[in-house]
């Protein structure tokens, strides 16, 4: 297992200004994806999303690891210093639904 680097927190109004802006595919209508941000004790984050941010083409039901990877390096464009995990996955709405989630820090150096 891979040792994680170390992580410089930030303020939790400007992570979450970040990841509702990244989260935002469309900035002319000022909607974003984001539902939760989690903030963690060892300074990462994991932002909760609706599965609305992936456009999904008919028939396909789950994000390609492509449009993954599209986030990542969007998220990247953003904040250069941003490191994301490379787990990413889903989780349970409240209403019964899910959600995607994708964890993240910022570098400390």
């Amino acid at each position: 297992m891979k040792l994680l680097p170390t992580f410089k927190p930030r303020t939790y109004d400007t992570v979450l200004e970040f990841m509702s802006r990244v989260l935002m595919p469309d900035p002319t209508t000022g909607k974003s994806h984001l539902v939760k941000l989690i903030e963690y004790a060892d300074g990462h984050y994991r932002a909760v999303f609706s599965p609305a941010y992936f456009v999904l083409p008919a028939g396909q039901l789950e994000p390609s690891k492509s449009q993954w990877n599209n986030l990542k390096k969007r998220m990247k464009r953003h904040e250069p210093l941003v490191f994301v995990f490379k787990e990413h996955g889903e989780t349970n709405a409240p209403s019964g639904g899910k959600y995607y989630f994708v964890d993240f820090g910022f570098f400390a150096n």
